[in-house]
């Protein structure tokens, strides 16, 4: 086949004319006969390659989502798109477990008779001790009145995650309440990092991940894969229950190690409750346990407090994946496939520099939504043929180009924010997030970042010198329903901080018709 430099054009306008045919044969009859089932999911063809409907068949009921509906909704509300998958809750979550008080709350619409009877319900029906008691009170209430919103975002996540989380726990014959602890371990965040190195959904400490068969090399990290991790977080839940025989100190061990409740229980005189053995554990652990039953509970019974789920753009039985057959980044797959990239790494969050290599004795997989699937495969030939086309062009070019360095140390300095830095050095700010393991946009002056640049470094010197004597300012005038907040997302790389700091503004109010100054880089 013939590679020209019009191929990419080609390939995005056939990615595009196949969404569009999607479209217009959705309105056809479905042939019913065309079924595919794959464990539990059953697939609806029509006479087209592409899916248009699947059902995910569940324990209690079967949900049906419309794959053309999900196409157009991935075109639309991108800065939506970003606030749920980019989940910037962990911090909160974290802050709340380690931070909990446990004084009463006052919360008209849960009456504490209504909750008892609720918390019997759940204990019946779960392994977990969920009895009613004050200090589990205090943290549902905190939850209900404080936290809706981010509570939202997480149903929303959690139409993703749940399937996934599931069929591994329903395989190793595990609780599948115990799903939920993904929520109060990373809030849904497969690049979560904590403060201490813990990784991924499950937040795995390096030599832990090791041991359950988790890789961490140069471009992949399996702490923050999901379905990796989640298996490893299965076995490592499995052996603490089996040593403890009891759910609610195998959570506590999970969160704090073996050792630490192992000696609660010889400091508390050999009790084996968990609320006995409370005031002996960690701080971080004393809150764990309730947090996970508050968290359990406000899911289990979110219709009846009236929660609104923010639903995913896609769940993920309408995904697949796909096994490279070269070296392929995730940046080259959003150009051919027109898929946003935001959406192409909250889907591949295991690879730490956007990169998915091809290692013999290993599987990495590329996972795209089902609309995309098909038309990918079909077109591989021409896709690897213009990958290998880039790679001659860059060959050819190589000696007139320095040596690219394979990470580089950057000392933060006042005026900095990522978008700039992201620009000088060629990269997105997602990724220098990721590299970086930072869960905002905040930057302290002083702060060293590791960043893998794209650009060569002549011309990151050049055009640092340019942006000396001209850094461009931009004026936006606050709108009516804007928050600082909304504001930032419209700016990749600018924080709520940087806002406040450039604008001389104190609080989080602002007036419609506000003059606010933008600087990037």
């Amino acid at each position: 086949m013939k590679v020209n430099k019009i191929l990419p054009l080609m390939l995005m306008l056939f990615f595009s004319m196949s969404y569009a045919q999607q479209g217009k044969k959705q309105s056809e009859s479905i042939d019913t006969k065309k079924i595919k089932v794959v464990d539990s999911i059953k697939v609806t063809k029509i006479s087209s390659d592409l899916p248009t409907t699947i059902v995910a068949t569940g324990v209690k009921d079967s949900i049906v989502y419309n794959l053309k509906d999900m196409a157009l909704a991935r075109k639309k509300d991108s800065l939506w798109l970003k606030e749920l998958y980019k989940s910037d809750l962990f911090d909160d979550i974290y802050n709340s477990i380690v931070n909990q008080e446990y004084e009463p709350v006052e919360y008209e619409e849960l009456p504490t008779e209504v909750l008892k009877q609720r918390l019997k319900e759940l204990d019946a029906r779960t392994p977990f001790n969920v009895e009613y008691n004050p200090s589990l009170e205090s943290v549902i209430k905190q939850y209900l009145k404080n936290r809706r919103r981010g509570i939202e975002r997480l149903m929303g996540l959690s139409e993703y995650y749940f399937p996934l989380f599931e069929q591994e726990l329903d395989k190793h014959n595990l609780p599948l309440e115990l799903k939920y602890l993904a929520i109060v371990e990373s809030a849904l965040n497969p690049s979560a990092k904590s403060r201490v190195g813990a990784t991924g959904l499950w937040q795995f400490m390096y030599p832990t991940g090791k041991m359950f068969g988790l890789d961490v090399n140069s471009y992949v990290d399996e702490r923050s894969d999901p379905i990796r991790s989640t298996e490893a977080a299965c076995k490592y839940l499995k052996s603490l229950n089996n040593s403890f025989n009891d759910w609610d100190l195998a959570l506590a061990a999970y969160n704090s190690g073996p050792g630490n409740v192992s000696k609660a229980i010889r400091r508390s005189g050999g009790k084996t409750n968990y609320w006995d053995l409370r005031s002996f554990l960690p701080r971080e652990t004393a809150g764990y346990v309730p947090a996970f039953l508050a968290t359990m509970y406000i899911f289990e019974y979110a219709e009846e407090h009236g929660f609104k789920k923010q639903a995913a753009r896609i769940p993920y039985v309408a995904t697949d994946t796909i096994r490279v057959k070269q070296q392929i980044t995730l940046d080259q797959v959003s150009k051919l496939t027109n898929l946003d990239i935001e959406e192409l790494e909250f889907l591949n969050p295991a690879y730490k520099l956007g990169i998915i290599p091809v290692v013999k004795g290993e599987n990495y997989t590329l996972r795209l939504p089902l609309t995309s699937v098909g038309t990918f495969v079909n077109n591989e030939d021409a896709i690897y043929a213009h990958l290998n086309k880039e790679q001659e062009n860059v060959e050819e070019k190589a000696p007139e180009m320095y040596d690219q360095p394979k990470k580089v140390r950057y000392r933060v300095r006042r005026g900095d924010f990522l978008g700039k830095i992201a620009q000088r050095y060629g990269v997105r700010v997602s990724q220098i997030k990721n590299w970086n393991g930072m869960r905002s946009n905040n930057l302290k002056v002083g702060q060293n970042l590791i960043i893998y640049p794209k650009k060569n470094p002549r011309d990151i010197a050049s055009n640092t010198s340019a942006k000396r004597t001209n850094t461009a300012e931009k004026i936006y005038t606050v709108r009516s329903g804007d928050s600082l907040w909304t504001i930032s997302q419209k700016f990749p790389g600018v924080s709520v901080q940087n806002l406040k700091k450039w604008n001389d503004i104190r609080g989080n109010n602002i007036k419609p018709g506000t003059k606010l100054k933008i600087y990037k880089g």
